[in-house]
């Protein structure tokens, strides 16, 4: 035996927003877009990305800390309608979930 363990380590990216250590699968992957700040959930758009936690307080963090510009290393304020769109859609998404499951 030569010690290795089989087991796959999971990729962590920070969060923009919160600076929280994730699972990337838990997190939201956005680029830029011609100075639009889009969402990219399949993780296939080109260029550099940045992660956030897809809950509106994470979003609105980012936002404030002016943290998309700084990330995806571009200058100026960048659009982030598209992004807070997408991620109020996946709230009320999760909530109408959570409210079926509850008994």
């Amino acid at each position: 035996m030569s010690g290795r363990t089989h087991a796959r380590v999971c990729p962590e990216r920070t969060c923009v927003g919160c600076r929280e250590r994730s699972a990337k699968i838990e997190l939201l992957r956005t680029v830029v877009i011609e100075e639009h700040c889009v969402p990219d959930p399949r993780g296939t758009l080109p260029g550099r990305g940045a992660y956030i936690h897809p809950v509106p307080a994470c979003l609105d963090l980012a936002v404030r800390r002016r943290a998309f510009p700084r990330a995806l290393r571009v200058p100026g304020p960048l659009e982030t309608k598209a992004l807070r769109e997408y991620v109020e859609q996946a709230e009320s998404c999760r909530q109408h979930l959570a409210e079926q499951a509850a008994p």
